[in-house]
């Protein structure tokens, strides 16, 4: 059985949010072998999470995750889930879940490194740095409505037909944060975890193995990384269009720095752990709903 392409989960995290105002100064310090003021790693991490907003984003990812059950059901059981689907689907994509599950994950990907993280507090935490992320997340937002995406991407049309440097800009950008592979790669994931819970959901007639499952997913990838693309770069010209060349280019220089890489990579593998749980448990959830039973 080869996934519709609506099952196709777009993880597209940039590892960035709001950051409203500068949080360093806000980390509880605490006593040094001589005496010194230092900032725990973990109260480094919790104030990294708040600036980047991360709670904010776990509440639009809950949205596009309810929209998301909603073609899972017309995919798979049209008209057959109802209320008790969309109850479901809710408690899937359970805001507290999904927070508790990055929180573990990212810090174990950030460590202690407290200079990368001051770094990355030092960037988001300055009026240019605010500015970008602020962008960023309402751009996220805007995006939940259909007319603005596909405004969106008939501005990166027109960008493509004159040949608007900016677009060379921002595919700059998507390349120095690694975004079409990594998106790529988190979206593949999150099919396999979909694949498994239909699996241990019993939902087809024939036994299928993990080598199987593979294949179907790996088939998929040229698909998956075609509406990346599409996705990605309206998104980024949304975001960005009142962003001048000098900040996007000072934006592309720290995410090509250490701390930046590390933050980005960080961001994505835990988003990666928080989808793969979720997309797990809705093909349980599904598999359930297309033989019948209660849910």
């Amino acid at each position: 059985m080869v996934l519709p392409s609506s099952l196709i989960r777009l993880v597209l995290l940039l590892g960035v949010a709001v950051a409203p105002v500068p949080l360093i100064a806000q980390t509880a310090p605490v006593p040094g072998p001589q005496g010194e003021a230092v900032v725990a790693p973990a109260v480094q991490v919790a104030a990294l999470e708040e600036a980047l907003r991360i709670g904010d984003v776990i509440a639009i990812m809950r949205e596009e995750g309810l929209e998301y059950g909603t073609s899972l059901e017309s995919e798979l059981f049209p008209e057959r889930g109802g209320a008790r689907w969309r109850a479901v689907v809710g408690l899937i994509y359970d805001t507290a879940t999904m927070r508790k599950r990055f929180d573990t994950a990212f810090e174990e990907e950030i460590g202690a490194d407290t200079e990368a993280i001051g770094q990355m507090l030092d960037f988001f935490g300055s009026e240019k740095g605010q500015h970008i992320l602020r962008l960023e997340i309402e751009a996220r937002r805007a995006l939940l409505d259909e007319a603005a995406e596909e405004a969106a991407k008939v501005a990166v049309e027109n960008m493509s037909a004159k040949n608007d440097p900016r677009l060379e800009l921002l595919r700059e950008f998507a390349e120095a944060n690694d975004l079409i592979e990594l998106n790529v790669a988190g979206a593949l994931n999150s099919n396999l975890a979909f694949y498994r819970g239909l699996v241990e959901g019993a939902a087809f007639d024939q036994p299928m193995g993990e080598g199987d499952m593979l294949a179907d997913v790996w088939s998929q990838e040229a698909e998956v990384r075609r509406e990346t693309e599409e996705w990605l770069f309206p998104y980024l010209t949304l975001a960005y269009g009142p962003l001048s060349d000098e900040d996007l280019r000072a934006y592309i220089d720290f995410s090509q720095s250490p701390a930046g890489r590390k933050l980005n990579g960080a961001t994505f593998r835990a988003f990666d752990v928080v989808f793969s749980s979720i997309s797990r448990d809705l093909g349980r959830a599904a598999a359930r709903q297309m033989q019948g039973e209660d849910i």
